[in-house]
């Protein structure tokens, strides 16, 4: 096979248009499998195909790249620093945007290797070149050079390459071409400082990061939303968060929602900041987080009861985010009477809102009403028993309703709200005592999606799951269920059909 490989490329070099020649090259390429294909391509040159990528014809171009990639996924990161190095840097000013892609992703697998990512940290040209393809129009080439210089900050040596060299002003200077650029090299940095605290603390002394937390509060409202999205992402992380204690961003994020009540433009970026304190509270403590900033839980509930689909959209999602734990349960529930109305609220968009928020009230309840085996002590069944009664007068006539509707996202939606009450003997024992339920559960004829399938299995799952299943169902509907359970989710049964000779 190497032997035909080596004919094809010098068919290739002595034509002038090797469209077809190419053609079969790649078509002998992906016909040797992969895990053969280095021995046979790691004797070869391939400086004739590289040669090739310098046209102006696009098929050309296309070809040359696609048996490259084939060839270079084949070769051993440290075979490829070593061999085509000077390529490699060629590829990331190349005028089209597919060649720059080839090159960068082959230096992100260079750069994951402990021996070979050397040979680019040693290379000043390789590592300026990737740096300006964040300046490229073409969202993908900045992308792929966004995710390999991350990988080299993995470790001390790129952290001083990037930082403590000419590179940092190149990242400055690439910066001041626009701000949809800026804001790719505030995501570079902030992937680069979630890694670690020492990361953290280089970007940190860039002064990128301080200027990134400068944008918060400029007059561009567009730019203070992706900012507060970029600091949410900081968040994620435990050394993030401590670093945006200590310079103060909770209180001041927590100033703008408070600001935001007379500025005309805050619905553009207060769904942000509204997310950025969900996300803190589920990553630290609902509790600490709303006591500590009580204006973050108030926003949310004047957002549910907002008449602006986007704002209820957001408190949707938030709220659920929140009740999906223990301690946010608690919290929600010390409000009294202001949650109360959220909740009743909530149920409203269930049951005739449009058809988006009524899909994200379901997911939200499904979450609020969700409890865990461990964490069913009398009181929290109690609440949640409690939440599940304040959906209407029949809350589970108000489900089964909605869950027989055409719409397959509300039928699902619908299953999630009894998959979240299935396992809780409340739950239990008001699906025993609703007419003709049990049989809605075993009816294999409803919902025909596979979502639809996947999610009345999981339902009948968490019953059988029950410690208290069998007892509170009786033992025929427990058996019916397990033999549901054991045919699996998409069972169907064989049925018998008889055809009469010469009927009409």
């Amino acid at each position: 096979m190497a032997s035909t490989i080596q004919s094809l490329l010098e068919e290739i070099s002595g034509v002038e248009d090797p469209i077809e020649e190419l053609q079969s090259l790649k078509t002998a390429l992906s016909s040797i499998p992969l895990s053969a294909l280095r021995d046979v391509v790691s004797g070869q040159r391939f400086d004739v195909i590289f040669a090739l990528l310098n046209s102006h014809e696009g098929e050309q171009v296309d070809l040359c790249v696609d048996i490259l990639e084939r060839i270079l996924i084949a070769l051993s990161p440290l075979h490829l620093v070593q061999n085509y190095r000077e390529k490699l840097q060629e590829g990331l000013s190349h005028p089209n945007d597919t060649v720059k892609i080839l090159a960068l992703t082959q230096i992100g697998r260079v750069v994951e290797h402990p021996e070979a990512v050397t040979d680019i940290l040693n290379n000043h040209g390789i590592l300026r070149a990737v740096i300006l393809c964040i300046g490229e129009e073409k969202i993908a080439v900045a992308k792929q050079a966004i995710q390999s210089l991350s990988k080299i900050s993995h470790s001390k040596p790129g952290l001083d390459k990037l930082f403590q060299s000419d590179l940092l002003d190149v990242m400055k200077d690439v910066m001041t071409k626009s701000d949809i650029i800026r804001y790719r090299i505030y995501e570079l940095v902030v992937e680069i400082s979630s890694f670690s605290p020492i990361s953290l603390g280089y970007c940190a002394n860039s002064g990128l990061i301080s200027q990134l937390l400068s944008e918060l509060t400029g007059d561009d409202v567009l730019i203070r939303a992706t900012s507060v999205e970029m600091v949410t992402t900081l968040a994620h992380s435990q050394h993030g968060r401590q670093y945006l204690a200590q310079q103060g961003i909770m209180d001041k994020i927590s100033n703008m929602i408070r600001g935001a009540e007379t500025d005309p433009f805050s619905s553009l970026y207060l769904p942000g900041l509204v997310k950025f304190f969900g996300n803190l509270a589920i990553m630290d403590s609902p509790q600490q987080v709303c006591e500590s900033y009580p204006v973050f839980l108030n926003k949310v509930f004047d957002m549910a009861l907002d008449p602006d689909p986007v704002m209820i959209g957001v408190a949707l999602d938030t709220l659920g985010l929140l009740g999906s734990t223990v301690e946010g349960k608690q919290v929600l529930q010390k409000t009294g009477e202001n949650f109360k109305a959220v909740f009743s609220r909530i149920s409203q968009l269930a049951n005739s809102g449009p058809t988006e928020l009524r899909v994200r009230s379901l997911d939200a309840l499904s979450q609020l009403l969700t409890l865990q085996p461990e964490h069913q002590t009398e009181d929290l069944l109690s609440l949640t028993e409690s939440w599940f009664q304040l959906l209407s007068n029949h809350p589970m006539d108000m489900i089964c309703s909605i869950s027989t509707q055409p719409f397959p996202e509300l039928h699902c939606g619908a299953l999630k709200i009894f998959t979240a009450i299935a396992n809780q003997p409340w739950g239990q024992k008001l699906m025993i005592s609703t007419p003709s339920f049990m049989e809605f559960i075993l009816d294999r004829s409803t919902g025909q999606t596979k979502e639809a399938k996947d999610a009345k299995f999981e339902l009948v799952g968490s019953l059988i799951g029950s410690s208290t299943g069998s007892e509170i169902l009786g033992s025929q509907n427990y058996i019916r269920l397990k033999t549901y359970l054991r045919e699996g989710p998409y069972y169907v049964s064989a049925v018998a059909s008889v055809s009469t000779e010469g009927a009409d």
